[in-house]
């Protein structure tokens, strides 16, 4: 089995919880389809309203007002910045527990599809309190890589070359988690090992029995 070295980890679905249910909630309260706004984000992918602002191709405003005309058009007007309102999860405890078992043994590293919002922060924190816990858990990885930042967002496998560039570890050393399967391909495709999360728990399971630590 290839050593592993590194391990890589999505930020929201994964560290936090996921974006998703606070959607599905907003949804319902305004009685709009159930991933309605997960399906409008897959439509052109590359260029919606969506996939601009995690590159940091557009501003907050604009954002605002492309997501609200993308969604209209397509039966229920949502404002971009409802939306973004949406993403702060709440902080996993044991997926932090675990990131610093890894720390001590390997290199770390987050690599986030975000936004650029002043105010929040790259884990979208709603409150002061939210942006401190972020911010350490943030202080925790060797390398912190944001779409928004750089210009490339997953899946373009850039973004993961560029962690191992900094990590100075080969793909086929690491091994990454996310929530969504699109992000995991080309991480594959490289070398890594990849761990889907669906599971907090079973998904820790996995990542013990690929590093040999007690994760879970």
């Amino acid at each position: 089995m290839t050593k592993i070295e590194a391990v890589l980890w999505d930020l929201g679905g994964v560290i936090t919880s996921s974006p998703f249910d606070a959607f599905n909630r907003f949804e319902a309260e305004r009685n709009i389809p159930q991933d309605f706004i997960r399906r409008l984000n897959t439509i052109y992918p590359d260029t919606n309203a969506w996939a601009r602002f995690e590159r940091g191709d557009i501003t907050l405003d604009e954002f605002d007002r492309a997501f609200e005309r993308e969604s209209a058009a397509l039966g229920h007007a949502i404002r971009g910045g409802d939306v973004i309102a949406l993403l702060g999860g709440e902080i996993r405890p044991e997926m932090v527990d675990a990131l610093k078992l890894c720390a001590e043994h390997l290199k770390v590293a987050c690599i986030t599809n975000n936004v650029t919002c002043s105010d929040h922060g790259p884990g979208l924190a709603q409150t002061p309190e939210q942006h401190r816990a972020m911010a350490d858990v943030l202080a925790l990885f060797d390398v912190v890589i944001e779409s928004s930042r750089i210009g490339k967002r997953k899946p373009d496998p850039q973004i993961y070359q560029l962690a191992c560039r900094r990590l100075n570890v080969a793909p086929p050393h690491c091994v990454y988690l996310d929530d969504l399967g699109i992000n995991l391909k080309p991480a594959r495709a490289m070398g890594m090992t990849t761990i889907k999360v669906t599971d907090p728990a079973t998904a820790l399971a996995d990542l013990g029995a690929v590093t040999g630590l007690t994760l879970a």
